[in-house]
């Protein structure tokens, strides 16, 4: 006797609320795992500035055993006569001086290159981006031998002049003037009789207000991280930077252990500025297009 044929089942496919609930969770735990992996220096950062000499170098960083971050501090702040605090604060003179320099510098490029036409100006603009291929390291030396020939070496001017120019700072502020400034407005600003100078000031930085405080955090950073032309330019220890300085004194942790514990906590506090740059700052890249705008 025959049997009829079983028709398979169809196959079983998951339903659309439980794929966006799979496609949630695969990127919320690749973001945490992300945030994970980013927070985990400054986890040991936070930690092992609790840790003495033998605590640090017996490898029990992550543990709040021993806590003695305030001996830390008060260590730090009679190292020297105190000359880790100049250091911050040469580097907060160096960071804050050449960043606002240079946004205000690369703005102004920047306007320029939207603003105008003039013969040349894509040519010139093109030499500006083939700055931005030439690493930092390359210029060091070059920039040295022309300091020295001014007599700008071992002052704080060999640090802050070169860091006032930026090739990407320039190619950045130039796409936010195309995307911040309307045409409209500066001829309405010529029109009514404004010059070149006035029109930039009072409408065109306005405007781009959002392109010169990025401009000024990426500069910052990089300043305050900067370790190779202070290095060339400075032989004064009392106008090293952070970064100089604690590499001067991790080097002398080598013979002496008592050091790594002022380094650790010397880099915990080199962090505060950036954090304290970027959360004040950060409200003014979401400035919308009407910043600045004439009435």
């Amino acid at each position: 006797m025959s049997h009829p044929a079983r028709t398979p089942s169809p196959a079983r496919t998951p339903s659309p609320a439980s794929s966006r609930w799979l496609s949630k969770t695969a990127v919320n735990g690749v973001l945490l795992l992300a945030t994970g992996y980013m927070l985990f220096p400054l986890v040991w950062l936070l930690t092992a500035a609790t840790k003495d000499a033998g605590g640090l170098l017996a490898g029990d960083a992550f543990s709040f055993q021993g806590f003695d971050l305030g001996g830390n501090l008060g260590r730090l702040a009679e190292q020297g006569d105190g000359v880790y605090f100049r250091w911050y604060v040469n580097s907060l003179l160096y960071a804050g001086a050449g960043a606002a320099g240079c946004a205000l510098i690369s703005v102004a490029a920047g306007f320029a290159f939207h603003g105008y036409a003039f013969r040349g100006k894509e040519k010139l603009f093109g030499l500006v981006l083939l700055g931005v291929l030439v690493p930092s390291t390359a210029l060091a030396l070059p920039m040295y031998l022309l300091a020295s020939e001014v007599g700008l070496v071992n002052t704080p001017w060999a640090v802050l002049i070169p860091v006032l120019v930026n090739p990407f700072g320039v190619y950045l502020a130039r796409v936010f003037c195309a995307g911040y400034i309307p045409d409209e407005a500066l001829e309405a600003a010529r029109i009514d009789g404004a010059g070149e100078l006035r029109t930039f000031w009072s409408i065109g930085l306005p405007m781009v207000l959002p392109g010169f405080v990025t401009i000024f955090l990426f500069q910052f950073t990089a300043i305050w991280n900067n370790f190779f032309l202070p290095l060339v330019m400075l032989s004064d220890q009392k106008l090293f930077p952070l970064s100089l300085g604690l590499y001067a004194w991790n080097s002398n942790a080598h013979a002496e252990p008592g050091y790594y514990p002022l380094v650790v906590t010397g880099s915990l506090l080199a962090v505060i500025p950036l954090v304290v740059a970027f959360v004040a700052l950060q409200r003014h890249w979401k400035a919308g297009l009407t910043a600045g705008s004439v009435k």
